[in-house]
């Protein structure tokens, strides 16, 4: 358990096409003071917040700001990378309304971001600990937090498509786990959707160079095949990382989901975070030289951006 903040040592940029859009956008990643958060700065001089209370729309991607006016869409991967890193403030100026989509994983984000290192703050870094279960269900899907000593994912799959099928990712998470067993786990689509998603203006930037496409017969369309055997179950795990990356500080507990996506991932982070009965706000500290650090119960400012 780290007890310090951290943000990037220096700048770096990164540069692709929305999936959804098509469009080319530039993405500038600065170092950030303490407490700053992730924060993105739009070309129109708007600040988005990275937090699950500025989402405007969650349909095929989870989308920060409201579609009718400024807004950065696909931001999931992008939050992924940084709790995955364990990096807690960064500035990112965008000239675009979607994040690049890149290889399709969080796996260039990861690479850009060691690129530029990872600085330790002096302020103390502040946790969400799940003090009781909470859950939420949609039909046939459902979602959960439930106290845990670690950050820990629990994600369960089930398509009806033979090359996906019923598959689970299960792992705690820490960065290590994270550049080796998720990040580079790509986003996924079938070939009997790309037209109507065409049609419906969505997916205009999809291509083999970052979606694993696959054909109703259950056959992989990439000539390179999956990079995991369960990259179906990972991705969505790699989603839900980005999706809970939006709580406005890192939680301790163990999140589960069933035929999860990013429309329940957001419902049931709200859901816990609308119960204050239900977490406690903890702090990282390290009491004396040579001791791992401690965690002390704080009172959360009425300001915090956990505070719904």
């Amino acid at each position: 358990m780290h007890d310090r903040q951290t943000t990037l040592r220096s700048r770096v940029t990164l540069s692709g096409v929305g999936v959804h859009s098509g469009r080319p956008v530039t993405m500038h990643f600065n170092p950030a003071d303490a407490d700053t958060g992730v924060v993105f700065h739009c070309n129109d001089g708007t600040e988005i917040r990275a937090l699950v209370s500025e989402v405007g729309a969650t349909d095929l991607c989870t989308v920060l700001g409201k579609l009718s006016s400024s807004h950065v869409a696909t931001v999931e991967h992008l939050m992924a990378a940084l709790l995955g890193l364990g990096i807690d403030n960064v500035a990112i100026e965008v000239d675009g309304t979607e994040a690049p989509i890149l290889d399709g994983s969080a796996a260039a984000f990861v690479e850009a971001f060691e690129q530029a290192g990872i600085e330790q703050l002096s302020a103390h870094r502040r946790y969400i600990r799940v003090v009781k279960p909470v859950r939420i269900d949609s039909g046939a899907s459902w979602a959960e937090f439930q106290p845990y000593d670690g950050t820990r994912f629990e994600v369960e799959i089930d398509f009806e498509n033979p090359a996906i099928g019923r598959q689970a990712f299960k792992s705690d998470i820490d960065p290590k786990v994270f550049r080796r067993d998720i990040a580079r786990a790509r986003t996924f689509g079938f070939m009997r959707d790309v037209e109507r998603l065409w049609a419906a203006g969505y997916a205009l930037g999809s291509s083999l160079e970052n979606s694993v496409v696959v054909g109703d017969d259950g056959a992989i369309i990439n000539m390179e095949g999956l990079r995991y055997p369960d990259e179906f179950a990972r991705h969505k795990t790699l989603d839900a990382m980005g999706d809970l990356a939006l709580a406005g500080a890192r939680f301790i507990g163990c999140f589960r989901s069933y035929r999860g996506g990013h429309k329940l991932n957001a419902a049931a982070l709200r859901h816990l975070l609308s119960d204050s009965s239900a977490f406690e706000i903890v702090e990282a500290t390290r009491r004396e030289r040579g001791r791992s650090a401690e965690l002390i119960a704080v009172n959360a400012p009425a300001y915090a951006p956990w505070v719904l």
